[in-house]
């Protein structure tokens, strides 16, 4: 996922209706992507503190692995490290300034898209997101040491879900409000697959057959991981198994993090882009959101299981990118370059 470019200042082409204005490009884009990144803060941040709470120690490591794995940084962290140990991997998605995908990192990309929003967003929001971001750039390696690692992952989950609740309170409810819903929901969507995917077979046993049973301790873990586990227990009290567990995760329409009900979140504030503010470029979007809904709905979790649940998750995060990558073009695409500025870099 790229970070946010606020050079596009172009609105939106669609007609202006009676007390309807339309939205510039670049604060769609900076909220999508404020959205996202506070999301994915929260999701390492209880990521990070499960890992070191609930994984088991394989080889001297406590699944370290399995976090780069999930946020694809194998390349980057390896690059910076020689192994996965807990204190290389924690730095790394914490305070590391030269890691974008570091929680410091995002923090910095948050505060400048609300910096950029500042005419849009609430004070409330903007006053907590400058407390929030300035305590995350003060934190240095000597603050996340192992004793106060799940003190420093309690708050940053507590601080983005202050966030959330500033935001559902404060936020006026129009087009920026919806690019706000799209962006936390499609991190959301991308986030759960991910977990499962590498999750589900990092903690499958060596030559165990997919859909196997796994420890109970283990699918404690990934369920904490996904914020889920007491909303399960609550629906499947003695249902700790791994088809339960992957249905809950990607198909119960009550839990707020799942695939379904994030791709229906998409699906809604899509609808009323297009509907209600007459977006309708954005149309298109909507069918490909339609059929992954379709196709999670039409099949059971031991089906998805059996026909291989990597395969699935692979494909549903291609869908997933598609569309961001659709919903780039059709609200906030790239400004064309000036012909003389692109013939001056040609010679």
């Amino acid at each position: 996922m790229g970070a946010c470019v606020m050079t596009n200042l172009s609105v939106f082409p669609t007609p202006v209706l009676p007390g309807l204005h339309n939205l510039l490009s670049r604060y769609a884009e900076s909220m999508t992507w404020m959205a996202r990144y506070m999301e994915r803060i929260e999701n390492l941040a209880r990521l990070i503190e499960v890992t070191g709470t609930f994984v088991r120690p394989r080889n001297g490591h406590a699944g370290w692995d399995s976090v780069l794995q999930i946020n694809a940084d194998e390349a980057r962290f390896f690059a910076m490290h020689e192994q996965a140990s807990e204190h290389a991997v924690v730095g790394f998605y914490i305070t590391e300034r030269d890691n974008p995908g570091s929680i410091a990192g995002m923090a910095h990309a948050v505060r400048e898209n609300a910096r950029a929003l500042r005419p849009l967003i609430s004070t409330e929001m903007w006053m907590h997101l400058n407390v929030f971001t300035q305590w995350v750039r003060d934190l240095t390696p000597t603050d996340i040491r192992a004793g106060s690692l799940s003190g420093i992952c309690t708050r940053l989950k507590q601080e983005c879900q202050t966030h959330f609740g500033i935001t559902e309170g404060t936020l006026y409810r129009d087009q920026a409000w919806l690019f706000y819903v799209l962006g936390k929901h499609l991190e959301r969507a991308d986030q759960i697959t991910r977990l499962l995917d590498i999750k589900y077979h990092t903690l499958l046993p060596r030559g165990a057959d997919v859909g196997s049973d796994i420890d109970i301790s283990q699918w404690t873990s990934v369920l904490r991981s996904a914020a889920a586990y007491h909303a399960f227990r609550r629906v499947l009290p003695s249902g700790m198994t791994p088809v339960n567990i992957v249905g809950f995760l990607l198909k119960n329409d009550g839990f707020p993090r799942s695939l379904s009900t994030s791709l229906r979140q998409v699906h809604s504030a899509l609808g009323l882009l297009a509907g209600e503010y007459r977006l309708r470029h954005g149309s298109h979007i909507l069918e490909r959101v339609e059929e992954l809904r379709v196709t999670l709905a039409e099949q059971t979790a031991e089906e998805i299981i059996s026909r291989g649940l990597h395969e699935y998750m692979e494909w549903i995060q291609c869908q997933l990118r598609q569309i961001q990558e659709e919903i780039v073009q059709a609200y906030w695409p790239a400004a064309p370059m000036p012909v003389g500025m692109a013939q001056g870099q040609v010679q």
